[in-house]
């Protein structure tokens, strides 16, 4: 079994890795670097990905991050994707109500849980992990006696922290390479440890209850741990959940009957302008009326602001001034914290300050710290550990063993 690291091996985001055996080929993941736009980013030099090439069996991808699929848009559609359903969902509902650069999921196979698919050569098999994003996998390719397990992105503090449990106690086999994900090395100690999604739940409900007026949420709509998180401490507060239709369309779309949506108790849907622009331009006229028993519209948000807990990003803040339903607001922050120190929000923490809007941070990450990963490695017991997913690839040898890095464009054996 032959593996090149296209990219990733020094990097967070943009991951890309081929691996081949008796002539034929898989990539695991097709992701777009952090903070690189579509258009911009560069894809990997590998045979098949524009042109066809029947070598080149199918492309696997992780879980529905751009940095892990952002680049699916340029492959050409004859290669098949081997993705979670969950995941899958979550794209094409993305991509319905924001296309980009005609992304089609139609030449797919599912991954589930522990379930081998045969691949030429290459049997298969996706792990179910836990991480913020939904659906994610880490994945065991075998082929020609050798073992290579991919951990993708994953933690052990969300609101499916078992399955990394699970993994520890059951792990796969006779590992030859284990390439391991160690995006927090960078951020944290090896003492660090994260709250749970329980604990960010308890701390809602503090925060929503600490605002008189509007709290308003800004998180990420495809972190479903969160949304989850988020209305278990509306409900515990007798407060509306309002979601941006973009979001409310992503939920309904997994077709998950035990995920909050549209038509639940406490959830409602709000139609920003922005998104009402994209409704018009695309005529999706069906599409939000298939909404309507869930909608709050602009006039009725000062009236409910008192009892209401809305998602929100900056791109929403004309929606909020022109209906005066500010007083009293808050922001609960749940995303990293250094997006709010880029230079592109400068105006936007001058607008929270000129509304006097409070701010609080509530979040917890959505990768493992140093201790998860540490008991994650003892337990796979590789012949080799390769950093991937990381910015400090030299920092691995401080805390795991067999550890050896490989550049980005060499291929190397096992």
């Amino acid at each position: 079994m032959k593996i090149c690291i296209h990219r990733g091996s020094k990097e967070i985001g943009g991951t890309c890795i081929e691996i081949e055996s008796q002539g034929q080929r898989i990539i695991l993941d097709i992701g777009i670097p952090l903070d690189c736009p579509i258009d911009e980013a560069t894809i990997p030099e590998v045979s098949g990905i524009k042109n066809h090439d029947e070598s080149l069996l199918g492309i696997i991808v992780s879980h529905a991050h751009l940095d892990h699929y952002g680049l699916l848009s340029a492959v050409t559609q004859d290669i098949p994707i081997l993705i979670g359903d969950g995941a899958r969902k979550i794209i094409n509902a993305s991509n319905f109500f924001f296309p980009t650069n005609n992304l089609s999921l139609d030449n797919y196979n599912i991954l589930e849980d522990q379930k081998p698919i045969s691949l030429g050569p290459f049997t298969i098999t996706p792990y179910l992990v836990d991480h913020s994003a939904y659906d994610a996998y880490a994945v065991l390719i075998e082929a020609n006696g050798k073992h290579l397990f991919y951990s993708g992105d994953f933690r052990g503090h969300g609101r499916k922290q078992k399955l990394l449990d699970r993994l520890i106690a059951h792990p796969p086999k006779k590992i030859d390479v284990l390439l391991m994900e160690g995006t927090t090395l960078s951020r944290v100690s090896s003492k660090t440890r994260y709250p749970s999604e329980d604990e960010l739940e308890n701390r809602f409900i503090h925060l929503i209850k600490d605002t008189k007026g509007m709290a308003l949420i800004w998180a990420a709509a495809q972190n479903i741990d969160r949304l989850v998180t988020i209305y278990k401490a509306c409900r515990k507060t007798n407060r509306l959940f309002i979601v941006d239709m973009y979001t409310a369309s992503i939920m309904r779309a997994i077709e998950n009957p035990k995920l909050p949506q549209p038509g639940w108790s406490q959830f409602k849907v709000f139609l920003p302008l922005r998104q009402k622009k994209v409704i018009r331009d695309r005529k999706l006229f069906d599409f939000a009326k298939s909404f309507s028993s869930s909608r709050v519209y602009p006039e009725q948000l000062k009236v409910l602001s008192e009892r209401a807990v809305m998602l929100f990003r900056p791109s929403m803040v004309r929606d909020l001034e022109k209906v005066d339903c500010l007083a009293n607001a808050s922001l609960i922050y749940s995303l990293w914290p250094g997006y709010l120190k880029e230079k592109r929000l400068n105006w936007f923490n001058d607008w929270m300050t000129k509304n006097k809007i409070s701010l609080c941070h509530c979040h917890t990450s959505g990768h493992a710290p140093i201790f998860d990963l540490q008991r994650f490695a003892k337990a796979i017991k590789p012949d080799k550990l390769v950093p991937i997913h990381t910015f400090e690839p030299g920092l691995y040898q401080e805390y795991f063993t067999n550890v050896k890095i490989q550049n980005d464009g060499e291929w190397w054996t096992i």
